[in-house]
């Protein structure tokens, strides 16, 4: 088990990629903090994935502030003794065009993304410091990457994007201490968060309709993500930091007209 013994938080923990995730770092020996903003998730989460409670905690919260990051660390390293892996998965993906975007859109997708992924990184240095180093790894998008015309997410993107230049930049900063960050960039993965805007069943067309966006003819699953993640964060990419990896199914490869045209049906 390769993280046998070591500790990770999650933040985003209680949806589809975040309870994954958690999942298999269970079943590879580690013990887990999930937050997120929703407890009844979160519950869910820990009644599903540890009822005991042994080695999953979780913290509900809107962690927006350096002093709520720092309070869900403490809360982390209390409970479990230290940190050694932290995943960045919190974000609310509303396609929304850019003239009819307000303030209320730009602080969803900054509160929901960049200012999370800032504090929290911030707050765990210290903590994986003491233990020699570790590992931060980053849910980020293609869409931060790409525009997409038929989902117009210019607030989402943008704040997606400041995501992707924060692992280049922590990961020269923090090289130094044994911390590597790396980011995942994700095209349509099936997870609940497209029932935030849409009902399930729109949700589930939606998905279906774009498998031939992807060149690899579907779209993606939880699972596909996870296992990039548990190796980013694991200990056979001890040599890797600062990179952005596409877990898109070839999109960021190049889209062909078929796609596009897949992209335009799903609208």
């Amino acid at each position: 088990m390769q993280f046998l013994d070591k500790v990770v938080l999650i933040t985003g923990g209680g949806g589809g990629i975040g309870r994954a995730a958690a999942r298999r770092f269970l079943q590879e020996g580690a013990s887990v903090m999930l937050s997120g903003t929703r407890r009844r998730v979160l519950e869910d989460a820990r009644a599903e994935l540890d009822p005991s409670g042994e080695r999953l905690a979780i913290h509900p919260g809107h962690i927006t502030t350096r002093e709520g990051a720092r309070a869900l660390v403490a809360a982390t390293t209390e409970r479990f003794g230290g940190m050694d892996v932290l995943v960045n998965s919190t974000g609310i993906f509303r396609p929304v065009p850019y003239e009819e975007q307000t303030e209320e859109h730009l602080e969803e997708a900054l509160g929901s993304i960049l200012r999370p992924t800032f504090w929290v990184s911030q707050a765990v240095v210290a903590p994986m410091r003491e233990r020699g180093g570790g590992a931060i790894v980053n849910v980020g998008s293609m869409w931060a990457v790409d525009a997409i015309e038929t989902t117009p997410t210019s607030a989402y993107s943008a704040a997606q994007a400041g995501r992707h230049a924060l692992t280049k930049n922590l990961a020269i900063e923090l090289a130094g201490d044994g911390i590597r960050v790396n980011t995942v960039a994700l095209a349509f993965v099936d997870t609940p968060a497209y029932e935030r805007f849409m009902t399930p069943d729109q949700a589930r067309e939606v998905l279906d309709s774009v498998a031939d966006f992807h060149p690899l003819g579907r779209h993606g699953r939880p699972s596909d993500v996870v296992e990039a993640v548990l190796f980013l964060a694991g200990p056979g990419a001890a040599w890797i930091t600062g990179t952005l990896l596409p877990v898109d199914g070839g999109v960021l490869a190049g889209r062909a007209p078929a796609a596009h045209a897949a992209a335009a049906a799903a609208a």
